[in-house]
């Protein structure tokens, strides 16, 4: 294989075959359950890192199905996003994600720098109640109930939500195990067709765990709740602050 192939190539590991496809990554009938929660402000402080500021002490838990995206196929996703400001600007910024499918960890990982480990969660409709529950091993580590469609949520203010700016930090080693790229990223979700949104009761408890520190974040109040289905555009990102530099 000449050099000029590598590079050429060279999208995704491995070389001859890549754990996922070239985006752009289009996500089908995409569903979420978002439960606000109110938390303490010296703990998000220790997560959140510069130049990213808090407004409040928030933490909005996620649970969401995904069950037809391009080159990633049918998987689900649990974790934590901390409503942040950058420069002004209001966004979300991804403190850890777990989910089951390995295509979307690499990706996840490697082009944008989500926080991505393996894990099992779920998000589906038990009778009235809707149901998230995140399992690292056999341990259950996260439970979130909500009223099924108690109420229809403002459509108009779910949409912004869904595009405003959202903020990673990316972490590569170089071989000798210093960062080679530290460095944080906005990326933005794209092409938004909101099919439906509700709100209603929530409950959202969180356990201990020694390699999915949920919990270190701890559950004061829930502050809200919202179910939305979309279909959406996963965009690719740029950098918008670079330690290293």
């Amino acid at each position: 294989m000449k050099a000029d192939d590598v590079r050429s190539r060279a999208f995704a590991m491995p070389l001859t075959n890549p754990a996922y496809p070239v985006g752009p990554y289009r996500f089908v009938d995409r569903e979420y359950m978002i439960i606000t929660y109110r938390t303490d402000p010296e703990k998000l402080r220790e997560v959140v890192p510069e130049p990213l500021q808090i407004d409040q002490p928030l933490v909005k838990y996620e649970f969401i199905r995904m069950p037809d995206s391009t080159g990633f196929g049918d998987y689900s996703e649990s974790g934590q996003v901390i409503p942040v400001t950058f420069q002004g600007r209001k966004g979300g910024y991804t403190h850890c994600m777990f989910l089951n499918d390995h295509p979307p960890i690499a990706g996840g990982r490697e082009l944008w720098g989500f926080p991505k480990k393996l894990a099992e969660p779920r998000l589906e409709v038990e009778i009235d109640t809707l149901v998230g529950e995140l399992h690292f091993g056999k341990m259950r580590i996260a439970v979130g109930t909500m009223g099924y469609k108690h109420k229809p949520a403002d459509l108009a203010a779910v949409k912004a939500s869904l595009e405003a700016p959202n903020f990673l930090l990316k972490i590569i080693p170089h071989v000798d195990g210093t960062p080679r790229i530290c460095e944080i990223v906005e990326y933005r979700l794209t092409d938004i067709d909101l099919k439906g949104a509700w709100t209603g009761p929530a409950q959202l408890q969180l356990f201990s765990h020694a390699l999915a520190p949920l919990a270190e974040l701890p559950v004061l109040e829930v502050v809200s709740a919202v179910h939305i289905k979309a279909d959406i555009t996963l965009a690719l990102g740029k950098v918008v602050h670079d330690y290293l530099a």
